[in-house]
């Protein structure tokens, strides 16, 4: 049997940007994207904590570390520039992956620099 589990999460992350007029996705910093394990494509869901939404979009990563958050699309109506937010990763392990499991949080500080990983 496989369990779906979070796998990586980026804690209380600044939204830097909302593009309403790009096809959908969030834009993350490249070292975020590693620091996180998450490649371009990946599904995550994103938690905005300051006004509750929740949605779920991809991963599009932009070069560089400059701690770029930005919702793009629609899901750009839901967030606005300088609130909070949670990424969160999820992957399918089974039970001999589980006995190891543990997921990988990256917290950042207010202009997305990683305090710890």
């Amino acid at each position: 049997m496989y369990r779906e589990m979070a796998k990586s999460k980026i804690h209380r992350g600044t939204i830097t940007g909302a593009n309403l007029n790009y096809r959908g996705s969030i834009t993350l910093s490249e070292n975020l994207c590693k620091s996180a394990d998450l490649l371009a494509g990946e599904k995550v869901s994103v938690i905005d904590l300051n006004n509750g939404e929740r949605f779920d979009t991809y991963v599009i990563i932009d070069e560089g570390n400059n701690g770029v958050v930005c919702v793009n699309g629609g899901a750009a109506r839901k967030v606005h520039i300088g609130d909070k937010c949670i990424i969160i990763s999820y992957a399918l392990y089974n039970e001999e992956e589980l006995k190891s499991y543990r997921m990988k949080i990256i917290h950042l500080d207010e202009n997305n620099n990683i305090l710890e990983a």
